[in-house]
């Protein structure tokens, strides 16, 4: 079983910015990825419509055999995880509570930013866990729903993507906010122009590092790490446009995906 893969979904293209933290801290083990393409973006969609979503990709991934799966939508982690977790007997991990750890281990003030889609921050999941680690922090949140059509169009640089985060952002530089969290994985792509907007010695938590840490303990601890010297395979499945996917794809991983699978769920 040490042999079979990661699994690995989101509704896009930003799971990827996880993926490559994978590699990294895991260079040895297989990883499948899922992009719900045709469905992007999860984020001003329902509760009960991401949950269904989830589900299916699920039972797709558990019947490639995977034995592990990282739930590397910010929106899914929020609004189905749980239910997801209680459904299904394989291992499951979200990006929420990796993030909220490292959130609290960098903050000095006690005063955190979290930034998301819609349905992120409407959830309050982010909220939920902060208040539950430490009491006394001062919470704020921000949906910000351009970021994402910005990455996936490449507008990473220049005065669009300046102006919109400068917009986003100069509440929580007003409120003092000393760490915020990339509540949504396309965010990190976008961090030289985040950490240009935001207050001096502002930290941005991106928790892509954080979930691949927290996959290898998992690993460990379940007795199902690949201890193999030769490196992983990497599998892609989308459900729309795998062209556009792979050209895409470059932008977050920095290598070339050889090729794309389109699935059609029922």
């Amino acid at each position: 079983m040490n042999s079979d893969p990661i699994a690995v979904f989101d509704s896009g293209l930003g799971g990827l910015t996880v993926v490559k933290a994978l590699q990294k801290a895991l260079p040895s083990e297989a990883i499948i990825y899922f992009g719900d393409s045709a469905r992007v973006p999860y984020g001003n969609k329902s509760k009960t419509l991401v949950r269904e979503y989830s589900r299916e990709i699920t039972e797709f991934l558990i019947n490639k055999k995977a034995k592990m799966i990282v739930v590397a939508c910010n929106t899914a982690s929020a609004l189905a995880l749980e239910n997801l977790t209680s459904e299904f007997e394989i291992p499951l991990l979200g990006v929420i509570e990796p993030g909220v750890e490292a959130a609290l281990k960098a903050t000095g003030n006690h005063r955190v930013g979290i930034i998301g889609t819609i349905a992120t921050i409407r959830s309050g999941a982010y909220e939920k866990i902060l208040k539950a680690r430490s009491r006394g922090l001062n919470i704020f949140s921000k949906s910000c729903p351009l970021f994402v059509p910005l990455v996936e169009e490449g507008w990473l640089n220049g005065s669009v993507p300046d102006l919109v985060a400068a917009e986003y952002l100069h509440e929580m530089n007003a409120q003092n906010v000393d760490t915020i969290i990339l509540g949504c994985t396309h965010y990190p792509l976008l961090k030289p122009v985040l950490q240009k907007v935001v207050n001096m010695d502002t930290i941005l938590i991106d928790s892509a590092d954080t979930t691949a840490l927290k996959t290898a303990e998992m690993l460990k601890k379940l007795g199902i790490l690949n201890n193999s010297s030769k490196p992983g395979s990497f599998t892609c499945f989308v459900t729309d446009l795998p062209l556009r996917f792979k050209v895409l794809a470059h932008r977050f991983l920095g290598t070339v995906i050889d090729h794309v699978s389109t699935v059609h769920l029922t």
